[in-house]
């Protein structure tokens, strides 16, 4: 059974594990970006397929997915909420991905970002990444791209 602090430095683990992933994705830094993606990773992500699994094709879609904006990536993570458990943990919340595309045109979407961790040699590592947007179901099938958290 874990004690109080050992869950409160878990879900520190977590926090900081989950701020250099986004401080990787904004400054577009492969290596700090994959620093705790697990050899197995699990994703269901924005871009296509419906879903991927392991590093190396996590690796290849960021690598892919850098160079299409100028600058930095506008990360912000927002509204997260960590449940731990022994050896499993999984986070919730949105975040906002925003900058400037190489064409020139400003982008900024609030997604969906569902994360699973599992201790692995007693280290949390990223097993599972889920970002979604919604869709309007009236018919159109069109992305929810203009929502703003509450």
């Amino acid at each position: 059974m874990k004690t109080e602090a050992q869950s409160a430095a878990d879900a520190a683990e977590i926090r900081r594990i989950l701020a250099v992933h986004v401080a990787g994705l904004h400054d577009k830094n492969l290596e700090a970006a994959m620093a705790h993606i697990a050899a197995d990773i699990l994703c269901y992500d924005l871009a296509p397929p419906l879903v991927s699994r392991g590093a190396d094709i996590y690796r290849r879609n960021l690598e892919a997915w850098f160079p299409t904006w100028d600058g930095p990536i506008d990360y912000q993570a927002a509204d997260l909420e960590i449940t731990l458990g022994e050896d499993v943990a999984f986070t919730t919340g949105v975040s906002r991905i925003g900058g400037r595309k190489i064409d020139g045109e400003a982008i900024g979407v609030w997604v969906r970002v569902t994360a699973g961790f599992r201790k692995i040699g007693g280290r949390w590592t990223l097993t599972h990444e889920h970002v979604s947007v919604p869709y309007y179901m009236d018919g159109r099938l069109k992305a929810a791209v203009d929502l703003r958290p509450a």
